[in-house]
């Protein structure tokens, strides 16, 4: 069995070394921000030769805006997007053919943070306050629920758009919390800047949980099979970074000079245990479920069906 996978191997890197690149299945990968450990998975399988031996050559871009991953794979300008899960259910409820594919990072990131020394201990505080924010419509629907619990409505904070500076918004006094940190990354900059954060983690405070980073792809035009070997590479990359954190750290530090530093290093352990350790499957009662409460905040009109907005592109198609 051994010889047999060395022989595979072999010819496997003969065949890739004798082929030209065109013969490789060319794929456009979006992410949904600059690259990060968030990201640990595609780094991984691209550095270690997985989508090369999937038959796939991948084009990895960084977006000059975030909101641009749906825009551009519903479009046709990338194969496969980066995308978040309480996003899509919006975007295909206003008609974008878009459609998760595989998750990335399987739990919320999102988290109301404050300042660790700051008066604001517990949600209730924010009465009166300022929240930061970047992306409006679904973040407003995430802290309705958050201030909800609280007794609070949006009524009783004001908002402010900081444009994607949260962690600073905070720090400087500008805001008193933000929506839409990611605890692996804005708690430890903050720590760094030696001005500790604390989050609020939203699936404790009346959220259902959910998956933060998502794969997307249009339904109309995508092929199943491609993306199922694409997403066969993922798993492979994050096993290898379950398996070998520190060996795994080393190939991602060492892919880009800028990601060799004190925040990605602590961000990247923070965030191996949120990997979606299976990429291609998902629980269609939690998608339900968000999709509900969705419905339930009116940010949709009614909750559909969950194969309109996820599937298993390795299942077998429904007939």
């Amino acid at each position: 069995m051994l010889r047999s996978s060395a022989l595979s191997a072999a010819l496997a890197a003969l065949a890739l070394s004798a082929a030209p690149a065109a013969a490789q299945e060319k794929l456009t990968l979006v992410l949904d921000w600059f690259v990060n450990p968030d990201h640990g998975p595609i780094v991984v399988a691209q550095e270690k030769g997985w989508f090369a031996e999937e038959g796939l050559e991948v084009e990895i871009v960084a977006p000059a805006d975030p909101s641009d991953p749906p825009k551009m794979t519903a479009a046709g300008r990338a194969d496969i997007g980066v995308g978040y899960q309480p996003q899509l259910h919006l975007q295909v409820h206003e008609g974008l053919p878009l459609v998760r594919v595989g998750t990335l990072v399987a739990t919320p990131l999102n988290c109301l943070l404050v300042m660790a020394d700051g008066p604001i201990r517990e949600v209730a505080d924010l009465k009166g306050g300022k929240i930061g924010y970047s992306v409006a419509g679904v973040e407003e629907a995430l802290l309705t629920a958050v201030l909800g619990k609280a007794g609070l409505t949006l009524d009783d904070v004001e908002l402010v758009n900081v444009n994607w500076s949260l962690s600073p918004a905070v720090m400087s006094g500008q805001v008193d919390a933000v929506i839409g940190a990611f605890r692996n990354f804005e708690l430890n900059q903050m720590e760094i800047e030696g001005r500790p954060g604390k989050c609020f983690y939203l699936e404790e405070e009346g959220l259902p949980a959910y998956d933060e980073l998502i794969f997307l792809a249009n339904p109309q035009t995508m092929d199943r099979e491609v993306i199922a070997r694409f997403l066969h590479a993922i798993e492979r990359g994050t096993q290898f970074i379950v398996n070998h954190p520190q060996e795994s750290w080393e190939i991602f530090a060492g892919s880009s000079a800028e990601l060799r530093d004190e925040l990605n290093e602590k961000a990247w352990a923070d965030t191996i245990p949120r990997f979606a350790l299976r990429p291609a499957a998902f629980s269609a009662g939690r998608w339900a479920t968000f999709e509900a409460f969705l419905a339930e905040a009116g940010l949709i009109d009614e909750a559909w069906p969950v194969e309109r907005f996820a599937i298993d592109v390795t299942a077998a198609p429904a007939e």
